[in-house]
């Protein structure tokens, strides 16, 4: 269904035509003084000088033609020029209405969708995520969602870190500690075990060990690197124990990601592309595009109108060796290949966009990608302490993932719990703990999203796990609020189901229907500029149009059960329109709170 500022705006425009000016000057907005008015018109001021009148005439003229419009109730024309607009209660109930009987609520899926790969995540194996992790899955797990509910195929890829040389380092290291591994023995031609030969907890030990250890000693680094060689090489044992590191890894980030409510449809790494390497970087030389510069090989990628210095794209060291930028381009090439998208997304560091303007200008000018395939890259800022730097545990050093959220959790069991005035049985602990876990997931990405992606922010706990203001768990409260009036409704012996929206009869009731009327502009709007906060900005104007909604109107106990019907049709709406809106933000309401 149309947007509601369309059909609005369609009204005006014709009473422009009929008045005898561009009926373009009829483009209606929300208004920017909602005390005088709800959408406004600034066509007259416009078209003042195009037809040589004063702008409150041509206004005067267009109020005129609209007298009759079904649309609204109220329109002024108002000195210089402006035409100030309200919205018909009856038309407004009608919107609502079909909305609710709308799949999406009337959001049109985009006309021609598309194929979307979206990389986010970027991990390393055989290391914890930590909370410089936590952005690019939060984001780039909404921006997917959002996506697929514009109706789009969004394909998100985790794009993980398994084949540089951290793998030489922790098989190196294995090495030194346990050399009777059957790995390591150059005469084994049985079948390797199945199991793998340490722990997750071991294999987070062993790589900072390693890594310490190879930062010091350049022998050590050497053999280091001389394992990786052998692991790229195709050593049968090497790669057997990469496939142990890369099991055990998976499985543990999984479990982690999980707890994010964030899914991957894809676990590729660096290793994937590993063996399209050298057919590509072939095919470059040969179409005359990669160069030697200093011995190293690269890709000139400046472009006459750039306004600062744009370095060429490295394909190779001087070693020969690969770096990112030959595996970034190896992967378009393969993801080209074999999904073919109309778009590929990368969710990185806004520290990267040089990298990437460098890798995306190298793909377009080698024809890794056709001249219509988009390459987007969405930088986010850092999440900082409250003392404005990146964000530290209390002894300086990075967090890991796993812990802040246990950290969160527990301090919101505590607040629960608390409200509680007495001690908790054990379903009341279950309970609360379930609950726990599911605001405190809120109150991190929703305190994450509400953001501008690129811009910094400062991750404060104590104003994120607030039930006031701008936070998640008020938007669950709300949510909650709502389900308990519902359930209270149905403890009645009556249907909200076959409730139905009537009139609304007050500021509070039209008011929250007029935010209602926005979801389906704002979705797509989302979608189009890859922008979450604009659905946390949506949601929380909703919240609180709702909780003033409850506030104003004594639901449960009116008399008049037909107005009492449509008020909880209204609930229920907005409940599913919430709901709908925290799913692609990628957390989820309780049943109580």
């Amino acid at each position: 269904m149309k947007k509601l500022l369309d059909l609005i705006s369609e009204e005006v425009k014709k009473a422009f035509a009929e008045a005898g000016y561009d009926e373009e000057l009829g483009r209606v907005t929300v208004s920017n003084r909602p005390d005088l008015c709800e959408f406004q018109c600034n066509g007259a001021m416009a078209g003042a000088k195009k037809y040589h009148k004063a702008p409150i005439m041509i206004a005067g003229e267009v109020a005129e033609k609209l007298a009759s419009a079904n649309c609204f109730e109220k329109v002024e024309a108002v000195n210089p020029g402006f035409l100030n607009l309200n919205i018909s209660a009856d038309f407004l109930k009608d919107y609502i209405a079909d909305m609710a009987g709308s799949e999406k609520f009337g959001l049109e899926a985009d006309k021609a969708p598309k194929k979307v790969v979206i990389d986010y995540g970027g991990p390393n194996v055989a290391k914890p995520l930590h909370v410089g992790h936590l952005r690019s899955a939060v984001i780039g797990e909404s921006i997917k969602r959002i996506g697929r509910y514009n109706g789009n195929e969004v394909i998100g890829d985790i794009h993980l870190g398994d084949w540089g040389l951290q793998m030489g380092l922790i098989i190196y290291e294995l090495q030194l500690r346990k050399p009777d591994l059957v790995y390591f023995d150059p005469d084994f031609t049985g079948e390797y075990p199945t199991e793998a030969p340490f722990t997750i907890a071991e294999l987070e030990e062993i790589y900072p060990t390693a890594s310490g250890k190879s930062k010091e000693d350049p022998d050590y680094k050497a053999k280091a690197m001389e394992a990786t060689f052998k692991l790229q090489n195709g050593e049968p044992g090497y790669r057997a124990l990469w496939k142990h590191i890369l099991s055990v890894s998976v499985t543990d980030l999984k479990h982690n990601y999980e707890r994010l409510h964030v899914d991957f449809d894809l676990w590729n790494g660096e290793s994937t592309v590993h063996d399209i390497i050298p057919g590509m970087v072939s095919k470059m030389k040969d179409d005359g595009y990669a160069h030697e510069d200093q011995g190293a090989l690269v890709v000139d990628v400046k472009e006459e109108t750039d306004t600062k210095e744009i370095p060429p794209c490295m394909i190779l060291k001087s070693d020969g060796a690969s770096l990112y930028n030959t595996t970034d381009l190896a992967t378009i090439m393969d993801r080209m290949d074999t999904i073919k998208p109309d778009r590929i997304i990368y969710v990185v560091d806004k520290r990267q966009e040089l990298y990437f303007t460098q890798v995306f200008r190298c793909a377009r000018k080698t024809g890794l990608v056709t001249e219509d395939t988009g390459l987007t890259f969405v930088g986010f800022g850092t999440m900082n302490g409250k003392d404005g730097k990146p964000f530290k545990t209390r002894q300086g050093g990075v967090m890991r993932l796993e812990f802040l959220l246990n950290d969160i959790e527990a301090q919101m069991y505590e607040k629960i719990v608390s409200n509680l005035n007495h001690a908790p049985s054990t379903e009341e602990e279950e309970e609360a703990q379930k609950t726990a876990a599911l605001v405190a997931l809120a109150a991190v990405k929703y305190g994450d999203l509400s953001n501008q992606a690129s811009k910094d922010y400062i991750f404060d706990v104590d104003r994120f796990i607030s039930f006031e203001g701008d936070t998640g768990p008020y938007i669950l409260y709300t949510i909650v609020r709502i389900k308990s009036i519902l359930g209270k409704y149905a403890a009645t012996g009556k249907d909200a189901s076959k409730a139905t929206l009537t009139v609304p009869e007050n500021e509070a009731a039209k008011s929250l229907m007029l935010a209602l009327a926005n979801f389906n502009a704002m979705m797509e709007n989302a979608w189009a500029e890859l922008a979450p906060h604009k659905v946390c900005a949506y949601i929380y104007d909703l919240a609180n149009a709702l909780n003033h909604f409850y506030h104003e109107n004594n639901i449960l106990n009116e008399a008049d059960e037909e107005k009492q019907a449509g008020y909880i049709a209204l609930l229920s709406l907005t409940k599913d329109v919430l709901e709908t809106c925290i799913d692609v933000l990628g957390f989820e309401a309780p049943e109580r709170m």
